[in-house]
């Protein structure tokens, strides 16, 4: 029966307090800028998709698929706006360019990502190519290296193996969320 308890239920309130902090965090880091209602409007979905993929290894199509097509489209809308701080044209190429590194470390090794992580890749790397690509690299970098520490804490403290499966989404995000902080405070 517990295996069947609702997401929301393993952990929601945690989450729904932490997403609050990292959208303060984030208020704080772009300040009145208009990207930052597209953080703030994105923030939730990321939060919530943290929160799936933690808890059933999953990252659905029904979250993942609009926070791809929502983050560029909120994006172009922010660049029409004057006094933002990052690059519409940015975002496009980061949203590829993750996409695509993504794809690529899936076609090499398909047991170490899942699609969902391909698919959630597109609209982190819309955001932090927002700000230019020292900022997707930092993003992408922070979220790798996340998910190795937390890798090597299962192995010394649980004996985990190579082959032991986590869910990498949770790191993507936080790493994306660590380079927005980054690219807002700059820019």
């Amino acid at each position: 029966a517990a295996a069947r308890r609702p997401v929301a239920a393993s952990g929601g309130a945690v989450t729904a307090v932490a997403a609050a902090l990292a959208c303060a965090a984030l208020a704080a880091a772009a300040g009145p800028r208009p990207e930052l209602a597209v953080w703030l409007l994105l923030a939730p979905v990321a939060a919530l998709l943290f929160l799936v993929d933690r808890a059933v290894h999953r990252l659905p199509d029904l979250l993942t698929l609009p926070l791809a097509a929502a983050a560029p489209l909120l994006l172009g809308a922010a660049a029409l706006v004057p006094g933002h701080g990052g690059s519409w044209s940015g975002a496009l190429l980061g949203g590829l360019v993750l996409g695509a590194g993504y794809l690529l470390l899936l076609l090499i090794n398909p047991r170490g990502l899942g699609f969902g992580d391909v698919k959630l890749a597109l609209p982190l790397g819309c955001v932090l190519g927002w700000y230019g690509w020292p900022v997707l690299f930092a993003g992408a970098f922070l979220g790798f290296l996340a998910g190795a520490l937390y890798g090597l804490g299962l192995m010394v403290l649980r004996g985990a193996g190579r082959g032991t499966a986590i869910p990498f989404g949770p790191f993507m995000i936080a790493g994306a969320w660590a380079g927005l902080l980054l690219g807002g405070l700059a820019a």
